[in-house]
């Protein structure tokens, strides 16, 4: 039945939205290695309006340490100062007036474990996000008149592998980054 597998496909693209999020989240959780992942939330206020750092600016990993940022207008380098400052990541931005150079100091075994806890959160909410998407899936499949009781039960089935595919998937994501994280 067509609207059987739309709801299947609704389910599926919900999970992997989520996945995604994760994705995106993890990535800014740094593991002692600079990454251009750390800053590219950070807002730039560029004339008058709020601006993402790398569409004002070229972000640059040049070693495993550092994070240069090179304006492409240099009249913008002290807004992107006051952004990466603001926004909260722990940086003191370097500025020798062509560009900002972000040293990324090396992780304390507490911060590595506190970084180990937020993943852990992320991927909390991550399952809870999968686990809302079945539930989502089910209501809409209860919802469907004239289908057989077996046809429903064979969906139900299929959601919840999917719902066991994606929580496995967010289990070992949260492994690979954990360990990312724990090692010196």
């Amino acid at each position: 039945m067509e609207e059987l597998e739309l709801i299947v496909d609704v389910v599926k693209q919900e999970m992997d939205a989520a996945i995604k999020h994760l994705d995106h989240a993890f990535q800014k959780i740094r593991a002692g290695r600079a990454s251009t992942a750390m800053v590219q939330d950070v807002m730039v206020e560029y004339y008058g309006a709020p601006t993402p750092l790398n569409q004002v600016a070229n972000v640059m990993v040049p070693d495993a340490m550092t994070i240069s940022i090179q304006p492409w207008d240099r009249t913008a380098i002290g807004a992107i100062e006051k952004a990466i400052i603001n926004s909260n990541l722990g940086f003191a931005p370097m500025n020798n007036g062509e560009n900002i150079i972000l040293n990324v100091p090396p992780l304390t075994e507490e911060r590595r474990r506190e970084l180990a806890k937020t993943a852990k959160v992320e991927a909390e909410a991550t399952k809870v996000t999968v686990r809302n998407a079945r539930q989502d899936g089910m209501k809409e499949l209860k919802k469907q008149d004239g289908i057989s009781e077996d046809l429903i039960k064979d969906v139900e089935a299929r959601i919840q592998v999917l719902t066991d595919q994606y929580v496995k998937a967010c289990d070992d994501q949260l492994k690979v980054k954990e360990a990312e994280i724990m090692k010196v």
